[in-house]
């Protein structure tokens, strides 16, 4: 592959223009280092603002709720040269346009790893032992007290869990899920190395309709991209069988959320945990709707100390781009 790192001129005191409200402590070392442009609410930008900030910027750090698109950076400014994503996917980033234009795209890889892994987990947990319908039962007041039929969800110790995508969060899911005595199996697009496979116990399936067919418990760890677009669509659903529950914290694109629902309703899924939806923020009411589901708001990497760190890493992808030198998370055009 030839070598995609662009022209380093240096840039001493670059500016940058943030489209979110970041980590008081994060913005405080932005300022310092940089011309920075903080923003001055945290709302969601209009493509307006958008392209006012990429004419006006050498830096943009936008985050995942910012459509980054080719008309977008059609309009970028000529000293517009390093978009330093706040956040490891960049699926609302057109990176081809971006290289196109000469212009570097850096993401915070590693850093949400265990706190995305941990909501993963709970969500594994709370679907199947129903804790969302018991927290709301006992707000209602209607809860008459323990009976031996009360509440009954099911156990997770001996059931197979299903991982589609082994990176870095899958890996850290079937450490807990190994801990929490469920049977690891994934789907990934190259085998993980023998070791790491006896490391986590973990039992590899070529084919994913295959891993769909075996898993108890399906949760879903593959970036967004062209290849996993609807990954999990209608028929490969309908390839799970009645008693499965299927949690997804990674993007809400990967699966076909109106047949998702559809099995829910239907009977043919037992459950979902949902933190991503496809059209988020909104949300289909017939999830709103349904017992058996548990949601939470995109949530997954919403630690105060994950925060901080995907800014310290936004920092360094800028200090190191100023300087004249390549960005330590250089995202290439064919990111998986």
């Amino acid at each position: 592959m030839a070598d995609p790192h662009p022209d380093t001129r240096r840039c001493l005191r670059p500016r940058v223009i943030v489209t979110r409200e970041l980590p008081d402590q994060v913005e405080a070392r932005m300022k310092a280092l940089f011309d920075t442009v903080p923003s001055d609410d945290d709302s969601k930008w209009s493509a307006e603002r958008l392209r006012d900030a990429v004419a006006a910027c050498d830096v943009l750090v936008p985050t995942v709720t910012d459509a980054i698109d080719a008309a977008l950076i059609a309009a970028a400014g000529p000293r517009l040269k390093l978009i330093a994503n706040f956040g490891a996917g960049v699926n609302h980033i057109d990176l081809a346009a971006a290289r196109a234009r000469g212009i570097l795209v850096t993401n915070t890889p590693g850093v949400l790893t265990e706190d995305t892994a941990d909501l993963t987990m709970a969500l594994i947990v709370s679907v199947p032992r129903r804790l969302a319908e018991g927290e709301k039962l006992v707000r209602s007041g209607e809860w008459a007290g323990w009976s031996p039929s009360g509440m009954l969800g099911h156990r997770i110790g001996g059931k197979a869990l299903g991982i589609i995508g082994m990176g870095r969060i899958g890996q850290a899911v079937a450490a807990r899920a190994r801990a929490f005595g469920l049977a690891i199996h994934y789907h990934n697009r190259h085998r993980l190395p023998a070791v790491l496979e006896a490391q986590l116990g973990a039992t590899w399936h070529a084919d994913l309709d295959a891993l769909l067919a075996t898993a108890d418990i399906v949760t879903v760890h593959t970036p967004l991209n062209a290849d996993s677009h609807m990954l999990l669509d209608r028929r490969r659903i309908e390839l799970m069988r009645p008693h499965v529950f299927l949690i997804n914290a990674s993007r809400g694109g990967i699966v076909d959320e109106e047949a998702l629902v559809d099995s829910l309703e239907q009977g043919r899924l037992a459950g979902a945990g949902l933190d991503v939806w496809e059209h988020e923020p909104r949300i289909d009411p017939r999830l709103l709707a349904l017992p058996n589901v548990v949601m939470t708001p995109h949530m997954g990497s919403a630690t105060y100390e994950g925060r901080v760190a995907s800014g310290e890493k936004v920092i360094q992808n800028i200090r190191a781009w100023a300087d004249g030198h390549r960005p330590p998370d250089q995202v290439l055009e064919g990111w998986r």
